[in-house]
């Protein structure tokens, strides 16, 4: 199998989705929240779940072994 990055998936239908995430990311993103606040003039942070929905829609975007399998399949 490709080694996949990130890349979008397109749905217009929201899905709610519940994860366990290791104490280290979860920081990590609070983290990253912090500065793409400061980065983009946000009064504050987005939550953890906000910012990784863009996080994920990128990482799919960018990953051409995705977008190859997908257009085999």
């Amino acid at each position: 199998m490709s080694a996949l990055r990130l890349g979008p998936i397109i749905d217009d239908k929201p899905v709610k989705l519940t994860i366990e995430l290791p104490g280290s990311l979860h920081r990590d993103l609070l983290t990253y929240a912090e500065i793409h606040a400061k980065a983009t003039g946000l009064a504050e942070p987005l939550a953890p779940e906000k910012i990784a929905v863009p996080m994920i829609e990128r990482f799919i975007a960018a990953d051409r072994g995705f977008a190859k399998a997908r257009r085999q399949r």
